[in-house]
């Protein structure tokens, strides 16, 4: 897996974060720990990746990332709202600089009109105010997984090079 170029982003964000001194906590959904799989699979990311949740369904968003109920109910799971919540909560959780959350359907079932398969909120909290992406893939859902994960991997690196604990 050394020739995976989503490993080899992963490279630069552990080079940048540790250089840097930033600490990384994922929150994933529809990734289902693809992030943090993708993170770890590069030796020495123990210097600056704290650990993660997969948080699959709304009871867990709750009580493990302190996503409040009313957001969930309001704006539902696969919105940019809950993607920061998830990202501001486990930052906070895992005590760590930045935290990214991912939320969406990654397919092929689950998608409506309002919310179709390949819709994925991406967001990043920590080291200046949150961020959020839109992004809608149009792979299978491997694909739209991957995807996933690189938009966030890509929006961790943004920050940690705009962003430092010195």
């Amino acid at each position: 897996m050394a020739d995976d170029p989503l490993v080899e982003l992963a490279g630069r964000l552990q080079a940048r974060c540790i250089a840097r001194g930033i600490t990384v906590a994922t929150a994933e959904s529809c990734t289902g720990g693809l992030v943090a799989h993708l993170l770890t699979e590069v030796p020495g990311s123990s210097g600056y990746f704290a650990g993660g949740v997969i948080s699959y369904s709304d009871a867990v968003k709750r009580a493990e990332l302190d996503v409040p109920a009313e957001l969930l109910e309001r704006h539902g799971a696969v919105s940019a709202q809950v993607a920061v919540a998830m990202a501001d909560g486990v930052r906070t959780r895992l005590g760590t600089d930045l935290g990214i959350g991912v939320t969406g359907v990654a397919g092929p079932d689950g998608g409506s009109e309002a919310k179709p398969v390949g819709l994925v909120y991406v967001a990043v909290a920590g080291l200046g105010p949150a961020d959020v992406r839109r992004l809608v893939w149009s792979g299978d859902r491997s694909a739209n997984k991957r995807d996933s994960a690189r938009a966030a991997i890509e929006l961790l690196l943004a920050r940690a090079e705009a962003g430092s604990t010195a």
